[in-house]
């Protein structure tokens, strides 16, 4: 299984039998030339393959972030070189830390966001742990922020105020409800977004709701952040001038609601809940066949309703029956036709059906348990799985998503609390003595 429980032995990860592959020999980590930040020349590193360098080398990124999405924004930077910089609260850090312990006494969601990431901690509410940040945020180029409401002004470091002192500067705040409005102050967490935006009603059964089973308006409110932080780096690098850039967690799932609200306002009606099936497309769901196994089918046009017909089916005069002629008809008589194809699913073996609907050139997919996913052929087959080291050990984890052309992307270790704190401090010129009086005060 490629994705295993973490452990402190490579060899125990599958290596040998290819399901994880370490760095080749030769690429080590190596300082490359400073591009943009004061902050690069200090402590900014990269991998160099060849004349290749990473995408945001020499951007330096200074983060006071928690939970979900800005840390999901700021992977992402990291991932493409950028040098991330976590500010987290000294004893306890981000508070993601202790959402769960369920990959050895870590939480499941912090190691998946925090990867290539450096961890100061450092109390922003004192004046010299908040003299240490502005000192950061001054040398860098990217400053992000999902504090709570008023926080980052109540620091000094307001879009407004940052931008005063350097307009080259690029802020990222990302708020529940946008930072104006009558829902400003108010808390947001990702299940309370899904309801507000309608979202819930949608997902589910016919009678009951239920929460999308990710974390999606997070993540959907850093990935328009990371995208944010990308146009403005590039417009800068045009103008020379930067930005200041805001999304709420709301407005990115608005975004996504988009579709269901034009059928809502068009139709009158909302689409229905229909559970693992498409609302208002038909056939489009899971068939159980006749040794247990689940299969989904997607049908979108009437050709390959036709096609369906005829070759799985084995009725071509199904297609022009007056109940199912066209996909309207097929959602408004969907029990019946429902019916109809799963008789012809349950006499058939998965294998069996499997092998009609490619015959037939029909889109379906199996319903996988999360066990089945990790073990999925094309994850495997196409090297997806990487190591990833922890401070209790190493895991393994999804390389990103996009192919940049190198052959290894940035993937360095989950940080543990403060463990570049001195190294940072030092290299921003502060003296062992003075570092040691931080950390009996507790600053650090």
């Amino acid at each position: 299984m490629p994705f295993s429980s973490i452990s402190r032995s490579p060899a125990s990860m599958g290596w040998a039998d290819g399901m994880f592959r370490p760095t080749r020999a030769g690429q080590e980590p190596s300082r490359a030339a400073p591009v943009h930040s004061e902050l690069a020349p200090i402590f900014y590193r990269t991998y160099r393959e060849g004349k290749a360098v990473l995408a945001l080398s020499g951007i330096t990124v200074v983060t006071l972030e928690q939970a979900v999405a800005a840390p999901f924004a700021t992977r992402q930077l990291a991932d493409l070189g950028a040098r991330v910089i976590k500010i987290e609260r000294p004893g306890s850090g981000d508070f993601a830390r202790q959402y769960d312990e369920s990959m050895n006494g870590q939480s499941s969601y912090f190691v998946w966001l925090n990867r290539s990431k450096e961890s100061v901690a450092l109390d922003v509410k004192s004046p010299e742990g908040r003299g240490i940040l502005h000192e950061l945020v001054g040398r860098a180029d990217v400053l992000v922020q999902n504090l709570g409401p008023g926080a980052a002004d109540r620091l000094g470091l307001g879009a407004e105020a940052v931008r005063a002192q350097d307009p080259a500067k690029i802020v990222l705040g990302i708020t529940g409800w946008g930072s104006s409005g009558p829902w400003a102050q108010r808390k947001a967490y990702d299940l309370l977004v899904q309801c507000e935006a309608g979202l819930v009603s949608l997902t589910g059964s016919a009678g009951e709701p239920a929460r999308v089973g990710i974390s999606v308006a997070d993540i959907a409110a850093g990935m328009y952040g990371f995208s944010g932080v990308l146009a403005a780096l590039y417009q800068r690098q045009i103008t020379g001038v930067g930005a200041a850039l805001e999304v709420s967690l709301f407005e990115a799932l608005a975004e996504w609601m988009g579709q269901p609200a034009n059928y809502t306002a068009g139709s009158g009606r909302q689409p229905p809940r229909a559970g693992a099936r498409h609302p208002t497309i038909a056939p489009y769901g899971p068939f159980d066949a006749r040794d247990g196994r689940t299969i989904l089918i997607a049908i979108q046009n009437e050709t390959e309703w036709a096609r369906f017909c005829r070759v799985f089916l084995a009725d071509p005069d199904v297609s022009a029956d007056q109940r199912f002629r066209t996909n309207t008809l097929r959602v408004a008589n969907r029990a019946a036709l429902d019916k109809l194809i799963g008789e012809r699913f349950g006499g058939l073996d998965a294998a069996a059906a499997a092998a009609l609907l490619d015959e037939a050139q029909i889109a379906h997919a199996g319903v996988n348990t999360v066990p089945e996913f990790l073990q999925h052929p094309v994850l495997r087959e196409r090297d997806r799985w990487r190591p990833v080291e922890t401070p209790a050990g190493i895991t393994a984890a999804l390389r990103p998503p996009i192919d940049t052309g190198q052959d290894e992307p940035r993937m360095d270790p989950v940080p543990g609390l403060g463990a570049h704190t001195v190294d940072v401090l030092t290299e921003l010129g502060h003296s062992p003595a003075e570092i040691a009086e931080l950390t009996d005060r507790r600053i650090i």
